[in-house]
């Protein structure tokens, strides 16, 4: 008898049996793979603590400092009227001088030379004159009587006014000659004071070559060289209040009287010129001053330093938004900068809350806590 179908039978039954390391091996896997999901699921977002407050826009009433110069108002080049070679200087630069005050000598010996030559020729002139005068008086008595003729009679009264005409310029000949000979002395032309000296004794200078420069007495200038912004917004101020670096104690009010039309291309800047009333005595010529001017009011937001971030390359600042409370990054446009405060010109609307403190950590989206706002 066979039991080869019986045997086949329990063979197949013991092959579709799980093995006991086998089963163990998958419940394994599985609470691995359970224990992996649990560890990547996102963490809930933590929230910030941060300072706040709801801002609105001020007026403020800005004022501009500027340091500046104290100018005369009227500074005048001298110079000599003739050339010549230097033999005296009698000023040096800061001299206080008298209108009419020699500053310096020429040597005179051309000049003298010309003057005695246009005297001589005066003498020569005045000696032809009376020639002439009596050579027509001749002439007229004769031409009375009938012994001379009419054409002898007309030279000599030409000859007569040729002659007085010689004698006139040779006078104005002599009269040029001693003027030069007058150039060969610089003087003053005003009480002032000697702010530069270009020459020496011995040095040969041209006509007309400044030599010293004079600030005259009298009207003094504070002059500012600004940036043309210093003007947007303020076109009508200029009352000035003026102060002496040196010693705070003495001020003086001054109002803007030139502003110079064109833009220095070197520095980029307006020269600004303030009339100084009445200047104290302690402002002399060259002085620095420190002269502020109110600006006019503007209505702007105001912030403290720490409130201020970066959006790329453009300021910004964290805003709260009172129904999610979270935080967001908002451009803002500043409008200047004082101690401890930075002021926003545009980006922020009133009522809007911004991060005054706690902003360096943040991130957009970010749920954030706060507490009162900063009064």
């Amino acid at each position: 008898m066979k039991f080869r179908s019986s045997n086949h039978s329990t063979h197949d039954s013991i092959a579709r049996a799980p093995r006991p390391h086998a089963a163990l091996a998958l419940a394994l896997i599985v609470a691995a793979l359970g224990g992996c999901n649990d560890r990547t699921a996102a963490p809930s977002a933590h929230a910030a603590f941060v300072r706040t407050e709801v801002v609105q826009p001020k007026d403020r009433q800005a004022s501009i400092t500027l340091t500046g110069e104290v100018q005369p108002r009227f500074r005048a080049d001298l110079s000599f009227r003739v050339s010549g070679r230097v033999i005296a200087r009698y000023v040096e630069v800061g001299t206080h001088v008298k209108a009419g005050e020699v500053l310096a000598l020429l040597d005179p010996s051309e000049q003298e030379a010309d003057v005695d030559a246009a005297t001589a020729a005066v003498l020569a002139a005045e000696s032809q004159l009376r020639v002439a005068k009596a050579t027509f008086e001749r002439q007229k008595a004769l031409i009375a009587s009938g012994f001379t003729t009419r054409t002898a009679y007309d030279q000599a009264q030409e000859g007569l006014r040729t002659a007085e005409a010689a004698l006139e310029a040779a006078k104005a000949q002599l009269g040029t000659s001693k003027d030069a000979l007058g150039y060969t002395a610089l003087r003053a032309e005003a009480d002032g004071v000697v702010t530069a000296r270009n020459l020496e004794t011995g040095q040969v200078v041209q006509a007309a070559q400044p030599v010293f420069s004079l600030a005259q007495d009298g009207e003094r200038d504070a002059v500012f060289d600004v940036y043309e912004s210093i003007f947007l917004g303020n076109e009508g101020e200029r009352s000035v209040s003026l102060t002496l670096l040196s010693d705070a104690g003495v001020t003086a009010s001054g109002e803007v009287r030139e502003v110079s039309p064109a833009v220095d291309p070197r520095s980029s800047t307006i020269r600004v010129k303030v009339a100084i009333k009445d200047p104290p005595a302690a402002m002399t010529l060259g002085s620095p001053v420190a002269g502020s001017v109110k600006a006019r009011a503007q209505r702007q937001i105001a912030l403290p330093w720490r409130a201020l971030m970066a959006a790329g390359t453009r300021p910004a600042v964290w805003t709260v938004d009172p129904a999610t409370r979270t935080a967001s990054l908002k451009p803002v446009t500043v409008g200047g900068y004082e101690a401890g405060e930075v002021l926003i010109k545009a980006g922020l609307e009133p009522g809007e809350r911004v991060v005054v403190d706690g902003g360096k950590l943040l991130s957009v989206g970010q749920p954030v806590t706060y507490e009162g706002d900063r009064s």
